[in-house]
């Protein structure tokens, strides 16, 4: 991906006023950007499990839409996210490739949802990812994280339609490096699984 802003984190305490801490994965396809993701917005030095890929992942992992890529996550990715005075994210990144699924109960275990990160050079890698977090039953919301100019291209309803998503679920743009993107998202996410609590309980 071309160079953006992002921001860096620089140790922000957590905030006194804290008072619930929540779970948030964040899971797609093989180089879609779940590191960069967690990276930009994390107010903590972010935890990065990467490996350096070799000659081995070759004919396993389709480097052919991100050539550039040297580091593959092979457990998960933390960071935390002050959402606001009380609230706090803790954020999970998924490893993408198949092999390292066996670490998927470990990050969606006791989250509040999932982002799905989607990269429209490559959507069927993020198939694996959806069919998982709708077998958990757990709110989630697909983001496009915008490569070049792939937003001219392809319009939200076009994605949501090549993903046969269901009415109700947020379809929306992100650029993984940029803090404010992210943020955008991480609260789609909030607002959506307050709104499908309220209608389960029948306040909407």
């Amino acid at each position: 991906m071309d160079s953006a802003t992002s921001y860096e984190a620089t140790r922000v305490p957590l905030p006194q006023t804290a008072s619930r801490g929540v779970k948030v994965a964040v899971a797609g396809g093989f180089g879609v950007g779940k590191t960069t993701f967690v990276g930009a917005v994390s107010e903590i030095a972010p935890l990065r499990t990467e490996a350096e890929m070799t000659a081995a992942s070759i004919g396993t992992d389709d480097l052919s839409a991100t050539p550039s890529k040297t580091g593959t996550t092979v457990t998960f990715d933390f960071g935390r996210a002050t959402l606001s005075e009380t609230m706090v994210l803790y954020l999970f990144g998924t490893p993408g490739q198949n092999r390292f699924k066996f670490m998927w109960d470990t990050v969606l275990h006791g989250a509040l949802g999932v982002v799905v990160l989607v990269d429209t050079r490559r959507v069927k890698d993020c198939f694996p990812s959806l069919d998982r977090v709708e077998d958990e039953q757990l709110p989630y919301v697909v983001a496009h994280n915008v490569f070049d100019d792939e937003d001219r291209a392809h319009t939200l309803d076009d994605i949501r339609d090549a993903l046969q998503m269901a009415p109700g679920v947020p379809v929306l743009r992100c650029d993984a490096r940029d803090r404010q993107s992210v943020q955008h998202v991480l609260i789609a996410l909030v607002q959506h699984v307050l709104d499908r609590t309220d209608r389960r309980e029948g306040r909407a």
